[in-house]
């Protein structure tokens, strides 16, 4: 059996896919693990952050590809461009990948190029596919997605203000965007840009549509790359860019006019779920983490080992708890998207994307704790994890969001609740009267 299947799931796992997980786990062990710290070093050796990437990941790709590990995120349930997985089966993959910085892109299973490629898979045309979609699978480009704005609260993407005007055969775009992901990469040559189409429309979502837009059209600039937590993340980066009077062909609006919200919520719910299954994999790195840290023979304190202590052993206990909780939230996810899509996993997507990363976030945080001083430093991974699992509290719309629809949901669906109390209260007083009993129901 397969490593990091858990027995409720494990008859729902084929044969080929357990064997693509053994071969992740010791690509990810043996290749990727330890290419981090190789890129941290190749990066630190440039001049500048930007316009330039390790050239380790090119080694990995190839490496990657020779072992069939790729594109492995586009289920064989809804895409016939992917490598013949389940979403659950991917799951348990990135699960994997999720130890290691560089292992979802050395396998082109990275954000935010596996969101827009599933957009271009699901809505492109054939011109964009083959223009686009077909560079991105093979790895050989990188791309962009453009949806937030500083200006405007963005987790409601009926705020969005870039202006897309039709003017003849073309858009033109005004506008400014933040948190581009991706776009501070060398290879990123394509934005996803969600925009205003018709701002009177009286249907508000109705109102914003998508288009790709080639990075170094005219008037797109860069204007600075942002920091997460003090954090470049180069050479992905996030950017900042404006939009002065850029023109793009119509024929680079992606589904239609109007299209734009039902394609975003398409995107971003495979989105979330892909964050969260890789999440799993950095809490059980942290673990791991901690675990070799406080079996360190040199580690004293008080006279005792540091796993000595019982506030440690509970540590330890508690992550192990809640990262098996964690990996089963996010396999019934993917199950629920397997059996309907994103949006008839809504629910079951929310959850994981809610509740993953605030326990990767407490395991990473004891693991922290756990080294002291070095946990904080960059001489080890943790407070860029920490970081970065922080971050998805926000990224793919905040937890409060999604907590508010989810309660709002649970509400409607169990006002017949109260009528079951009301008639079970009725029952119980009919009960005590009967044996001469008063009720203080």
């Amino acid at each position: 059996m397969a490593a990091e299947i858990p027995p409720l799931v494990a008859h729902r796992v084929s044969d080929k896919a357990k064997r693509t997980l053994d071969i992740v786990k010791q690509f990810v062990e043996e290749e990727c693990m330890p290419a981090d710290a190789v890129a941290r070093a190749q990066m630190a050796d440039f001049p500048t952050r930007w316009g330039v990437y390790p050239p380790v990941i090119d080694d990995l790709k190839a490496k990657a590809k020779a072992l069939g590990l790729w594109n492995m995120f586009l289920s064989k349930t809804h895409y016939a461009e992917g490598a013949g997985l389940s979403n659950l089966e991917y799951g348990l993959i990135a699960g994997v990948l999720g130890k290691s910085g560089l292992a979802s892109e050395a396998v082109n299973c990275s954000a935010p190029d596996t969101g827009n490629m599933e957009v271009l898979a699901k809505y492109g045309t054939p011109e964009q596919k083959k223009t686009w979609l077909e560079p991105l699978l093979d790895g050989t480009i990188r791309s962009a997605f453009l949806m937030t704005e500083r200006a405007v609260a963005s987790s409601d993407a009926r705020n969005i203000e870039m202006s897309m005007k039709r003017e003849g055969n073309e858009y033109v775009l005004n506008g400014s965007k933040w948190w581009s992901s991706g776009a501070g990469d060398p290879r990123c040559k394509i934005y996803v840009v969600l925009g205003k189409t018709d701002p009177n429309n009286p249907d508000p979502y109705k109102q914003q549509s998508v288009i790709l837009v080639p990075a170094g059209t005219a008037g797109v600039k860069i204007e600075r790359m942002l920091s997460v937590y003090g954090y470049d993340d180069a050479p992905h980066g996030h950017a900042e860019i404006t939009f002065t009077n850029v023109r793009v062909p119509a024929s680079n609006l992606v589904l239609g006019e109007g299209r734009g919200f039902e394609i975003i919520q398409g995107r971003l719910g495979p989105g979330r779920i892909h964050h969260a299954m890789r999440a799993v994999g950095s809490a059980e790195r942290a673990l791991e983490l901690m675990i070799s840290r406080v079996n360190d023979p040199a580690r004293r304190t008080f006279g005792k080992r540091l796993n000595e202590h019982g506030v440690i052993l509970e540590w330890i206990a508690r992550s192990r708890m809640e990262i098996d909780a964690a990996r089963l939230v996010v396999l019934n996810a993917a199950i629920k998207v397997d059996e309907t899509d994103a949006k008839g996993a809504q629910y079951e997507i929310a959850a994981a994307k809610i509740m993953v990363p605030e326990i990767a976030l407490a395991v990473i945080d004891r693991a922290v704790q756990a080294h002291g001083a070095a946990g904080v430093s960059g001489d080890f991974p943790l407070a860029s994890m920490w970081a970065h699992m922080r971050t998805l509290k926000v990224a793919d719309g905040p937890s409060e969001l999604h907590l508010q629809q989810m309660g709002r949901n649970e509400n409607k669906k169990n006002q017949l609740i109260l009528g079951r109390f009301a008639e079970q209260r009725r029952r119980v007083e009919r009960k005590l009267k009967e044996y001469g009993y008063k009720s203080n129901l």
